[in-house]
């Protein structure tokens, strides 16, 4: 059987979207760092215009469950960042760790 090369990449983020919205329905909330972790107190932190953000592939958990997704950063800190993605209309934000976050 051969593949879609026209529309492959729309095919791929379509197979994500189903995974992430299984993972909505039965493995948890987004998780997200903890303030404890983030220590914005005593940390600053860079808040990025609408076309500055940068295109990423990030690591994310919903409740246990781990997979990666396509999301923009919005926010960072030296160590963490604010990530960004959209599944079928819905928006999701959550802080990752630095290292979580490669460039798309």
């Amino acid at each position: 059987m051969g593949t879609n090369k026209r529309y492959a990449e729309r095919v791929d983020q379509a197979m994500d979207e189903r995974i992430i919205e299984r993972f909505v329905q039965t493995a948890g909330p987004l998780q997200s760092l903890t303030p404890e972790e983030l220590q914005l107190d005593r940390v600053p932190m860079t808040v990025y215009p609408a076309g500055v953000q940068a295109q990423v592939v990030a690591w994310v958990r919903f409740g246990p469950q781990h997979t990666q997704v396509r999301a923009r950063v919005v926010r960072s800190t030296e160590k963490a960042a604010g990530i960004e993605f959209a599944v079928r209309g819905t928006t999701y934000r959550c802080w990752v760790w630095g290292n979580a976050v490669t460039l798309a």
